[in-house]
């Protein structure tokens, strides 16, 4: 076999091909403007309901100007890891405000929210131990597991009776246990039960780690995240998350008590062998979290969006399934059919982003409809009720397939 075919024969590149010639590629758009709740993209502004800047501070002229500054004090780039000579006052600064703002000891930040998980879990997780993980877990998550040589035991979405059983199976392991959650899940939008998590943790020894990369600036204590939404900050061992949502950055953090901080700061190979991040990053990061905490106001306009939203999602009968926050999945359960409507809604200046297999299972395919600060009404209704019309559209094809399944 020639060295290339089987990446030409993949099932990807195929898929991607026939999407390409349909003019359904959603994929790798160009956007040439900030992204706020309109952007450019194709030289046409459209509104953009596919971001993860929940309370709009992407464009903040503070953050924009505290990048400046880093740049003109310290450079473009660390030229080197944390461990070695990549460690700026500025990192220290930014971990030392974020401790205050989780409730934790201590913190250490990564380069990208993707490396916090596949550092942390096969430091903290190795032989003979076990890994607790909720089935539509991040693929960070799911990365992390296969990077360590724990046993990987998945339990069904946020189901604790589940959860429960599979620890109790293996209650007489001698290894680390450690039980691994999305805050809030990245597709379908809802909370994890991390109250009850955490009780079983108790009860069976384990040590718990919660990904608050969607939960930070959006539930809990000024956003301060999904331990902060129950009041148990003092019951999660490990709080991550990233800089490349709420905070208007990009990187990631874990946070913790002091001792479990300093192991991983020599044990997690992935911040101690990668170039820090860069100044510029590292302050916007601290700029954002300065405004979100000083500032409610962001995160409360942001829920007054949530609430108005699914009410009107709800009024046109969208299947929305149990959505809860500002992650709000509209189900359509095809890939094809996903596609087609996504490409529909962006004609129409409405930019949303399919999920499709493998991403999510295939009869679960969706659109996933995300809301920030900076939307208005007006916004919100043009968007729903044509997403309403083209999905009702398409009713009769979306019914035959659920018949199918």
């Amino acid at each position: 076999m020639n060295r290339y075919d089987f990446v030409k024969n993949s099932g990807l590149v195929i898929q991607a091909k026939l999407l390409k010639e349909a003019e359904m590629y959603p994929f790798f758009r160009p956007i040439s403007s900030p992204q706020s709740s309109t952007t450019i993209i194709g030289g046409k502004e459209v509104l953009m309901f596919g971001s993860n800047n929940y309370l709009g501070l992407n464009n903040h002229p503070k953050i924009k100007e505290a990048a400046e500054n880093a740049i003109k004090k310290y450079g473009t780039s660390c030229t080197g890891s944390r461990f070695m000579n990549g460690t700026l006052d500025l990192h220290l600064e930014l971990e030392n405000e974020l401790a205050d703002f989780l409730g934790k000891d201590g913190v250490i930040i990564f380069p990208t929210g993707f490396q916090v998980n596949t550092g942390v879990i096969p430091a903290m997780a190795g032989k003979d131990d076990l890994i607790f993980v909720d089935e539509l877990n991040h693929a960070s998550i799911l990365d992390g597991c296969q990077m360590s040589i724990a046993q990987r035991v998945k339990y069904r979405h946020n189901n604790m009776l589940d959860l429960s059983r599979r620890l109790n199976r293996f209650k007489d392991s001698q290894g680390t246990k450690l039980i691994v959650t999305d805050g809030i899940f990245s597709m379908d939008g809802d909370i994890a039960k991390l109250d009850q998590i955490v009780e079983h943790a108790r009860r069976y020894d384990a040590f718990t780690f919660v990904d608050c990369a969607h939960a930070i600036g959006v539930i809990g204590d000024h956003g301060a995240g999904t331990a902060s939404h129950y009041g148990i900050t003092n019951k999660v061992d490990l709080i991550g998350g990233t800089f490349s949502k709420s905070l208007a950055s990009v990187g990631g953090f874990v946070a913790g008590n002091k001792d479990i901080i300093e192991f991983l700061s020599h044990a997690s190979r992935t911040y101690m062998f990668s170039a820090s991040l860069p100044p510029a990053s590292t302050a916007s990061a601290l700029q954002a979290l300065r405004l979100m905490r000083a500032d409610d106001s962001y995160r409360l306009k942001l829920w007054s969006n949530t609430r108005y939203a699914i009410r009107l999602m709800r009024e046109h009968d969208l299947d929305i399934g149990m959505a809860e926050t500002p992650i709000i999945p509209v189900y359509i359960r095809d890939s094809i059919l996903t596609f087609r409507i996504a490409k529909k809604l962006l004609d129409k200046g409405i930019y949303v982003n399919p999920v499709v297999a493998p991403g999510v299972k295939e009869n679960e395919a969706l659109l996933r409809f995300s809301l920030t600060a900076k939307h208005t009404k007006e916004q919100i209704e043009f968007a729903i009720e044509n997403i309403s019309k083209v999905v009702k559209s398409y009713e009769h094809h979306i019914k035959e397939e659920l018949v199918c399944q």
